[in-house]
């Protein structure tokens, strides 16, 4: 079993990113607006901020009390639109209950939407016709593509259908004419499609779900799924089972996670330079 180095592949991605934000001829602004005070979600804000400024982009966070109105975060939002040379907005979730999520999302200008999750952008990536994808998605195709692996005629499986990530990267695999089958809640003998499978792209966020017994020898592993187990984050993936069998696998943490904050940096940095255009 060869382990996917995604903080590797992050490094290199944020060098490279580095040199074409250095090439702007101005420093791209990126905010992250956080509602309450949620350690986890507030850790997640402090390293996207870390990478940001590590590439030259300049960071901005908005952090708001955990019981301000949709009205009120959408007035902030209209006002962070409007700041010049702003190039990407996104709002860490999940929400607070009480506030509309996607009323919220959809404040955000399209051109600024980095994490694609306003209704036009989803509309616009699934139509092909948008220049920004889903940052989690785009990571797992990132990771396939530094394999070199010929996927054509191989059978994939996608659990899960997520907005985030199943869904996403089931188009994107699809786009490509690859063979891909899904699984859902829905889905009957979900060993027997696994079994099956010489790669598995997994994100239902249930923990090491995915067990030896369901793979084949040499499958390739993309785990996106990420749950908490007695206080620590672990993955879709029980890797002391499946390690014996799979040839490629992402861990949990340090796989898909460190690549999606790259992923999110390119989506920045494009909307800059399509400013700059």
């Amino acid at each position: 079993m060869q382990i996917i180095d995604g903080r590797k592949i992050k490094d290199e991605i944020l060098k490279d990113l580095k040199d074409k934000v250095e090439a702007l001829p101005f420093p791209p602004i990126f905010c992250d607006i956080l509602v309450g005070d949620d350690t986890v979600s507030a850790s997640y804000v402090r390293i996207k901020g870390k990478a940001a400024e590590s590439v030259g982009i300049k960071f901005r966070t908005v952090n708001f009390p955990k019981g301000i109105t949709t009205e009120e975060v959408v007035e902030e939002i209209e006002n962070l639109n409007h700041v010049p040379l702003m190039c990407g907005i996104i709002v860490q979730l999940p929400l607070p209950a009480h506030i509309d999520t996607q009323t919220v999302l959809d404040a955000i200008y399209p051109k600024l939407d980095v994490d694609c999750l306003g209704k036009l952008n989803n509309n616009n990536f699934y139509n092909d016709t948008g220049s920004i994808g889903y940052p989690t998605a785009l990571a797992c195709m990132k990771l396939l593509e530094t394999l070199h692996i010929d996927l054509k005629d191989k059978n994939i499986v996608v659990l899960g259908q997520g907005k985030l990530v199943g869904l996403p990267v089931t188009h994107l695999l699809k786009k490509q004419g690859l063979n891909v089958s899904v699984v859902n809640s829905q889905t009957e003998n979900v060993d027997t499609l696994t079994k099956e499978a010489d790669l598995i792209i997994s994100a239902i966020g249930r923990g090491k779900f995915i067990t030896g017994d369901m793979v084949k020898d040499g499958v390739v592993i993309v785990d996106a799924g990420t749950s908490e187990e007695n206080g620590s984050v672990v993955g879709d993936v029980d890797m002391e089972s499946v390690g014996d069998r799979a040839s490629f696998i992402t861990p949990t943490p340090g796989g898909v996670g460190p690549v999606t904050v790259a992923m999110l940096l390119e989506n920045v940095y494009q909307v800059a330079k399509n400013k700059n255009e």
